[in-house]
Formats: C-alpha cells, sequence, structure tokens
C-alpha cells in the first residue's frame, strides 16, 4: 500500500506555503517560529525569508525616526502585538549639542542615514539587526552642513553599492530625500528655489524649477505621483487646502507642472474642525505607503494622498520631520529584543 499523505501542516513544501501568506507584520514570523522548532526551521530559513519579502513586495511602515531635543528618536505606529518598542530600536547616538552633534539625514530600506559631524562621519544603521557601518565625509564638506540619501539597492541580481553623495546644507536646507524611480529628490532651502534631483543612472544633478506662486505661505512635501512620476503637495496656511500637483515631460523633454486636485482640509476624513485647528505643517512623507505626516496644532496624522483619509498618530510639541521606517521584522528577534528559541 502506498504510504498515508502527510497532514497539511507536516508537509514542509506545504507550510512553507502557508507562512508565505502570513500577513508582513512585525509579528507575523516571529510568533510563527516559535510554535515549535520545525516551524522555526522553516522562519528561519534564508530561502524562505527571501521568498516572503518577495512575496509581499513593500516592508510594512513600523514607525518614523525623528531628531528632537532629547537625541534621535524612535517612535511607532503600529498597535500591539506588532508595535515596537521605541528603546528597541535606539541608536544610542550622543548627542550633547543640538548644533553640532548628530544630524538625522533620512530612512530607506531598513537603514537609517546619520551624520555624526564631531566625527565627521556618516553612519548607516541598521536598528533591527542593531548594525552601524561608518563612512568618512571628505574634507572640504567638514565645515558646512551635509545631506544624503542611503539606498539599499536589490534588484534580484544581487546587492550593488550605490555612491554615498554628501550634499551641502545651504543648498537642500536639511530636507528629505525622496526616490522616485531611479532618482532622488530634494527641496532646495527656499521653496521657489525648486527641487533638486539626482538621477543615479547617469550620476548627475540638475535643478527643477517649483510651480508658480511658491513664494507665499505653504508648506510643501516631494511625493510620488500616481504614475510614478514626480509629483508635490503642497499645503495653503491661507485657504487651508492640499493641493496635488504633478510634472510632466513632453516628447521633447520640456517639463510642466499641472495642478491635479485640490482637497480642502475640512474634507480629509478623520482630522478635527477648523475652528479647533491652529499651526498646520507637512512634516514627512511615506514613500511605500504614499501618506504625508500632517502637524495640526499638537497633532500628528497620517493622511493617505489618494483616498484623503487620515489616522491620528501622536500628541507633541515637537514639530521635527518624519522620517518613515519601512522593514520586514528578523524572525529570529523578538518585538521586545528578546530572541524566540522554538
Amino acid at each position: 500500500m502506498p504510504p498515508a499523505p502527510l497532514a497539511p501542516l507536516e508537509d514542509d513544501d506545504l507550510l512553507r506555503e502557508i507562512l508565505l501568506r502570513l500577513p508582513p507584520q512585525p509579528s507575523s514570523l516571529p510568533r510563527a517560529s516559535a510554535v515549535c522548532k520545525r516551524w522555526r526551521c522553516v522562519a528561519v530559513d534564508p530561502k524562505f525569508t527571501a521568498r516572503f519579502r518577495a512575496h509581499h513586495g513593500k516592508p510594512p511602515l513600523l514607525g518614523v525616526f525623528q531628531h528632537r531635543d532629547d537625541g534621535i528618536v524612535f517612535a511607532p505606529v503600529l498597535a500591539p502585538p506588532d508595535r515596537v518598542p521605541p528603546e528597541r530600536f535606539d541608536l544610542r547616538i550622543p548627542d550633547d549639542n543640538p548644533y553640532l552633534g548628530p544630524q538625522l539625514l533620512g530612512c530607506r530600506h531598513g537603514r537609517v542615514l546619520v551624520f555624526d559631524r564631531p566625527r565627521a562621519e556618516v553612519l548607516v544603521c541598521d536598528p533591527i539587526a542593531g548594525e552601524e557601518r561608518r563612512v568618512a565625509v571628505p574634507p572640504e564638506f567638514r565645515t558646512a552642513g551635509v545631506n544624503g540619501a542611503v539606498l539599499c539597492a536589490d534588484r534580484g541580481q544581487g546587492a550593488r553599492r550605490l555612491p554615498l553623495q554628501p550634499l551641502q546644507g545651504s543648498t537642500c536646507g536639511g530636507s528629505q530625500s525622496i526616490l522616485v524611480g531611479n532618482v532622488l529628490y530634494w527641496l532646495l532651502s527656499h521653496a521657489e528655489g525648486g527641487i533638486l534631483q539626482f538621477d543615479l543612472d547617469r550620476q548627475s544633478l540638475d535643478v527643477i524649477e517649483a510651480p508658480p506662486r511658491m513664494d507665499v505661505p505653504r508648506s510643501w512635501q516631494i511625493v510620488r505621483a500616481e504614475d510614478g512620476t514626480l509629483g508635490l503637495a503642497i499645503l495653503s496656511h491661507r485657504y487651508h487646502n492640499i493641493q496635488m500637483w504633478q510634472r510632466k515631460v513632453n516628447c521633447n523633454g520640456v517639463g510642466t507642472w499641472v495642478l491635479l486636485k485640490t482637497t480642502e482640509m475640512h474634507d480629509i476624513h478623520g482630522l478635527p474642525p477648523p475652528a479647533r485647528r491652529g499651526m498646520e505643517l507637512i512634516r514627512g512623507y511615506a514613500e511605500d505607503a504614499d501618506e504625508i505626516f500632517l502637524y495640526l496644532d499638537g497633532i500628528v496624522y497620517m493622511v493617505q494622498l489618494k483616498s484623503m483619509r487620515s489616522r491620528k498618530l501622536w500628541e507633541t510639541h515637537h514639530i521635527t520631520l518624519c522620517h518613515s521606517f519601512n522593514s520586514f521584522y528578523t524572525p529570529g528577534i523578538g518585538i521586545a529584543g528578546a530572541r524566540y528559541n522554538g
């Protein structure tokens, strides 16, 4: 007689297919790996975790890093059991002087980029693995502000290094970099100055003119347009609305800005009534989720730009930029920093 078929959860191939379809939240694979040693062997297998990342594509948003009065801190945005405690991602970078201490430059691909001004070094930190690498800043940039971007390139052909491009702070004004396609963008110091772009393929810098009337009081943020091209979200302090702009380039290479839509603040679901609002600022952008961080009089919200629906994150007196941190969570590391032993 042929042997009896294995039960579904006793078949390793079928078990992999089941675990592959778990949600990509931080608690999923660590909790599955704690069921038994057999499940753990599957969950921590490098080939399986690579399939898991490829299957889900975009990693979940775990929280944001901010440079505040008390240093560079992590603020989680998920609810338990997926909430990552702030101390779990503590970068432990001394910050004795807010003007001469470390400067947070940005986050991307599960890495955090910090300029350590006292040591004239750039730190590339992996908060999940608890690792960091240091890169010396060229001498010509050590007396000025520095801006930059972190990229971890892997397109199925193995990792390839992309050059770190330090940029004078007076040019970029400490703004966040936004990756659209294979081009990085920064806002220039003054809105009317336009946008700085760095093409990773051509290794070239260029400046794009801003839309008209950018000199009026507004808060603006580089975003990805719906078709994956360069866009802008502009919050008008005067009219209390958000304008969505897109840059279109014709067959001759001539680019123009097109206003796609205007949404009144009182039409964004989840925001308080206008009478209860004070200061209004855009404080960051989550590239993968296409959401902006909105600061409204002591409260930070996330606004999904396609649906224009919001959710409240936290109350704060800090008005600093929110650098979104997205990553898949390593199965061998617990949410609170303790390892699952199976």
